[in-house]
């Protein structure tokens, strides 16, 4: 069991809501991560997988077991399988408000999401679990291994790289087949895996839905409907450009990235590290790694953006606290990086007091007074002064 982040504030959520929501992919370890929290809680638990028929009949009379458990912490599992519980839940909490009465888990989805929010308003928080992070394995594993087989933790702690290959393509196939259209994806597998492969390919370039659409032979709005299912069901991720000025002429697509970058080197074929190394994906695949990295980890109050405008300036990630650029980050693989005359501007255009460019390896140095590189794992000593992390 890796220590994970959000043990802390899952912990003062818990002691606070009544109804705490953990959401993630399927295989991301949630269901691990609550059991093992469920052992040294002060309140007795009752664990129930609604996938599981036997535990759906004892929910056969939802409020008289509700009502008899009332004094114990229920966590129910894959909930989105039975939606109609939330009217439910909303009375019992009414009825007897307390902290730390339903821990909620599900793979979500747009429905998960509408009617828990809807009918739990006030009662409930979210809190997303996220692949394994680098700096939460890194006494076991190195970034490049991480990197490769990406974060979920049956993938990353594969005896061998066969054994990777094998149960990502079977965690894919068991997505596009199965998870999605029961969480309300009403689509092609085959089509569904094809965007996915497109979208890999294109790992932190620009999102173009008109390319997509005829790619896959459907319209703009189906696949713009597909892409915000896939990023409801945090498989991918869109980062939006920043907007100093109205007026400045800036690209205004979205960046799209796979979130997992396991995900990303199956689905384009690259099977072992030397792959990935000659590869023309290599820049992308290591941005979107980085993002990841950085934007899970970041603050409720921070919110990450990308720059970039027609004229050539260009940052790969600003993150944005009380509306102001706070740091902006260049994300290069390459230990021996420099700036370029579009990152030089975009600095300027921000008003960057600090810049980091982060690099595999690089030992921290200054760059100029106010452009320091780091490495992937050096870059969190520098930003949590910052107050941009959690």
């Amino acid at each position: 069991m890796f220590e994970r982040h959000l043990y802390k504030i899952f912990e003062r959520a818990l002691s606070y809501f009544p109804a705490v929501a953990v959401l993630g992919p399927r295989q991301v370890g949630k269901t691990t991560f609550v059991r093992n929290i469920a052992q040294t809680h002060q309140k007795e638990t009752v664990y129930l997988d609604l996938e599981y028929v036997a535990d759906q009949r004892r929910l056969q009379q939802p409020d008289l077991f509700f009502q008899a458990n009332q004094d114990r912490l229920i966590i129910l599992d894959e909930v989105q399988r039975m939606p109609e519980l939330f009217p439910l839940l909303r009375v019992m909490i009414d009825r007897h408000r307390v902290p730390g009465r339903f821990i909620l888990l599900g793979s979500a989805s747009p429905d998960l999401l509408k009617n828990s929010s809807e009918t739990l308003a006030g009662r409930i928080v979210y809190l997303e679990l996220t692949p394994l992070h680098l700096t939460e394995v890194q006494a076991v594993y190195d970034y490049r291994t991480h990197w490769l087989r990406g974060g979920f933790p049956n993938a990353l702690q594969a005896p061998d790289e066969a054994v990777w290959q094998l149960w990502t393509d079977s965690f894919i196939q068991t997505y596009v087949q199965r998870d999605l259209p029961d969480l309300g994806l009403s689509a092609s597998p085959t089509t569904i895996r094809n965007l996915l492969t497109m979208l890999a390919a294109n790992q932190s370039g620009q999102l173009n839905y008109a390319d997509l659409a005829r790619s896959l032979d459907v319209s703009s709005p189906t696949v713009q409907h597909y892409v915000d299912f896939l990023e409801n069901a945090y498989l991918i991720r869109r980062l939006p450009p920043y907007f100093v000025n109205i007026g400045k002429r800036l690209v205004k697509a979205p960046k799209v990235f796979v979130r997992d970058s396991g995900l990303v080197h199956r689905l384009t074929g690259l099977d072992s590290f030397n792959a990935l190394a000659g590869h023309l994906l290599l820049g992308g695949s290591w941005e979107g790694y980085v993002v990841q990295q950085l934007v899970s980890r970041l603050a409720a109050d921070v919110t990450p953006y990308y720059y970039r405008t027609q004229n050539g300036a260009e940052l790969d990630l600003v993150l944005v606290k009380g509306g102001k650029p706070a740091v902006g980050l260049e994300i290069r693989y390459s230990n021996a990086p420099s700036l370029t005359r579009g990152n030089t501007q975009a600095i300027a255009d921000l008003g960057l007091e600090q810049t980091l460019v982060v690099t595999p390896e690089a030992d921290g140095y200054w760059l100029r007074k106010d452009v320091q590189v780091c490495s992937i794992l050096g870059v969190w000593e520098v930003l949590q002064p910052l107050g941009v992390l959690t």
